[in-house]
């Protein structure tokens, strides 16, 4: 390999190696709030409480699921979850216990029931009615004129000015 090849493959390797650092710098990873002494000994259900958690709310942290969440009713969500699947309940047994506490809200993901359909159905129909009342608008102000008629002396100026 000639010197030229080799200097241009050596500085190549340190773009590369100087992007993928940066990209490591940059991007943020999920850090995990759960304690080692919460980690249940039985992998699968670790694992079936991670899902579950992953799909709770903190409620103290809204926008965090309690997975990721230190706040201490996150930690007690993740020992509640953790007990239930302990004691035999279902993935869904769990979920169904936790909202029939803490409400709809809990979940990060709504469920889409009777209350929850208004929800997300409201804004569709006031986007459909501003659509009609524009559409409405539109149509009479179609047929009127828009302002009020020129007098004889602004018509003779008019005309004058165009034959100008």
């Amino acid at each position: 390999m000639s010197r030229g090849r080799s200097m241009w493959v050596s500085a190549n390797r340190r773009r590369l190696l100087g992007a993928v650092a940066l990209w490591l710098c940059l991007t943020p990873f999920s850090a995990f709030a759960v304690n080692p002494d919460e980690v249940l000994p039985d992998p699968a259900l670790e694992a079936r409480a991670r899902t579950i958690s992953a799909e709770l709310r903190c409620m103290v942290c809204q926008n965090q699921s309690i997975d990721d969440s230190n706040a201490d009713l996150a930690r007690d969500l993740r020992l509640l979850v953790r007990k239930r699947l302990g004691d035999g309940d279902t993935d869904q047994q769990v979920l169904d216990y936790v909202v029939s506490r803490y409400g709809e809200f809990v979940l990060l993901k709504p469920r889409l029931t009777e209350k929850t359909l208004i929800l997300w159905g409201a804004p569709i129909a006031l986007f459909a009615l501003g659509g009609i009342a524009l559409a409405v608008y539109a149509r009479r102000r179609a047929g009127k004129p828009t302002g009020k008629p020129l007098s004889a002396d602004e018509e003779a100026r008019l005309k004058d000015i165009l034959e100008n």
